[in-house]
């Protein structure tokens, strides 16, 4: 590797596979450097950057999202340049990218579900979670997917953040909805919702549980949906209780505290029923042509060697009847063309974020961030350390001269390789941002969002134009 790399002359130049959390927090670091000169161009397949804070966060949790304002400073670093629709692999691939970089980070996330592996679980009405999320936050993947509304009684499997965006977005009441910024097709959908009960499914108990203290509590302050616990259904094991007294972990104990609050609340009489069971596992998901019910088995919580407790099946059965079951137990990474993969973990091989390759040395160049890195853990906060984390890495295999030696390390052949493809800037969507804002005033929503990238581009493009000819005219005459 030349001395003179990461100077005015000679910049650093680094890919970004992704534009979500991960990714931007990456850019970030990289182009905080003092003592170098780094170009980072970022690219999406989509032509929306954020990731999951577009896609996955709960249209309701808008505070949430304000987190993109510093990914908007981070874009407006002058060597920082986005590339929206360009997906890797097809339009931009791995040779492509050692020919102009010498460095890429992948930052693509977990784009699928976890299964669960038992009978039935693909009946039609049986679903992952991540496809109903991304149905109302109108990722263009999932807008055509449907959803059997009409079903009374609904089960979410997992206790996780996921699952409790799922229930609420269930429960809410239209007026609550119209003032996100949910699909307006999603919103048009619930609307009509005949779902009366949700049962909640969770393999461990309620010292387990993984959602965080806001979101059990928002279920409580729904307009229209009572949350059931039955009491035994918050006793806990000897093992859980010492857990909660200790008070080792705070979120836990508020948890419970928040769930035992619950069951000693009478039925309320609202529309909808939320109903809270602990310890219990699908089986089995029963029907002919569609789900009709569910098997679940009743849990008990051994420890392990290590102390760890585990839940433990114990041949009690029970079938609940539902027409319409969300399937919440984790996400998975989805490999990338031309980079190893660990189909197991979802993930790609990695020390801490140097890539590694199938005889398990570094690939030269090649890092990852994010859920691709360390598989489906944490909050959007947590990417920052584990980005700076991947940084460093490259920032030490760049002073030991083992980054990739580019051929045509510039953005003007990059920009020439993606001639053909209508590549989509940051400015660019700016612009969509700001009418996305503008069509949500009509419902006093904070934005209506596009759902097809056909009309997001249509959109782009003729607000140019509008812009141009309105510029034109204010030209004075001769």
């Amino acid at each position: 590797m030349t001395a003179e790399l990461g100077t005015q002359g000679t910049p650093l130049r680094v890919a970004i596979i992704g534009s979500g959390p991960s990714g931007f927090y990456a850019a970030d670091h990289l182009l905080k450097q003092s003592n170098l000169v780094v170009e980072v161009d970022m690219f999406d397949r989509l032509p929306t950057p954020y990731g999951l804070v577009r896609g996955g966060v709960a249209p309701d949790h808008q505070k949430i999202k304000s987190v993109t304002k510093a990914y908007d400073r981070i874009a407006a670093h002058p060597n920082f340049r986005f590339y929206g629709h360009v997906e890797f692999g097809t339009d931009i691939t791995r040779q492509d990218i050692a020919r102009h970089y010498h460095a890429v980070i992948y930052a693509v996330g977990a784009q699928t579900d976890r299964r669960m592996d038992i009978p039935g679980e693909d009946l039609p009405g049986s679903h992952a979670a991540t496809e109903f999320v991304a149905w109302y936050n109108a990722h263009p993947d999932f807008a055509d997917c449907e959803f059997d509304l009409t079903a009374e009684n609904v089960a979410v499997i997992g206790l996780g953040n996921v699952a409790m965006d799922v229930i609420r977005i269930l429960s809410s009441t239209p007026e609550e909805l119209m003032e996100t910024d949910i699909a307006d097709y999603a919103l048009e959908a619930l609307r009509h919702s005949r779902v009366k009960n949700i049962y909640v499914l969770g393999r461990r108990g309620p010292a387990q549980a993984a959602f965080t203290n806001p979101e059990i509590k928002e279920l409580g302050e729904l307009h229209n949906a009572s949350v059931i616990v039955a009491p035994e259904e918050v006793q806990l094991d000897p093992h859980s209780q010492k857990f909660i007294d200790s008070g080792e972990d705070k979120v836990a104990s508020k948890n419970v505290e928040i769930l035992r609050h619950y069951s000693e609340q009478p039925d309320s009489g609202k529309a909808r029923r939320i109903v809270m069971r602990f310890l219990v596992s699908p089986t089995q998901i029963n029907g002919t042509d569609k789900v009709e019910s569910i098997t679940i088995v009743r849990n008990e919580l051994v420890a392990d060697d290590k102390g760890n407790l585990k839940a433990r099946a114990t041949g009690q059965h029970e079938t609940i009847p539902v027409g319409l079951i969300f399937r919440s137990v984790g996400y998975h990474g989805v490999p990338l063309p031309g980079v190893s993969f660990d189909h197991k973990r979802g993930t790609i091989p990695n020390d801490k974020g140097r890539v590694q390759g199938a005889d398990g040395g570094a690939v030269p160049g090649d890092y990852c961030v994010g859920w691709i890195k360390r598989g489906p853990s944490g909050i959007i906060g947590t990417n920052k350390p584990d980005s700076v984390e991947t940084v460093e890495m490259l920032l030490e295999d760049l002073r030991a001269g083992k980054l990739m030696l580019p051929e045509a390390p510039n953005r003007a052949a990059v920009e020439a390789l993606l001639s053909g493809v209508n590549y989509v800037t940051y400015k660019d969507w700016q612009i969509l941002d700001e009418i996305e804002q503008e069509n949500g005033l009509v419902r006093g929503a904070p934005r209506l969002k596009f759902s097809r990238i056909e009309d997001m581009l249509e959109a782009i493009h003729e607000r140019k134009n509008a812009t141009v000819i309105l510029e034109d005219e204010q030209v004075p005459g001769d």
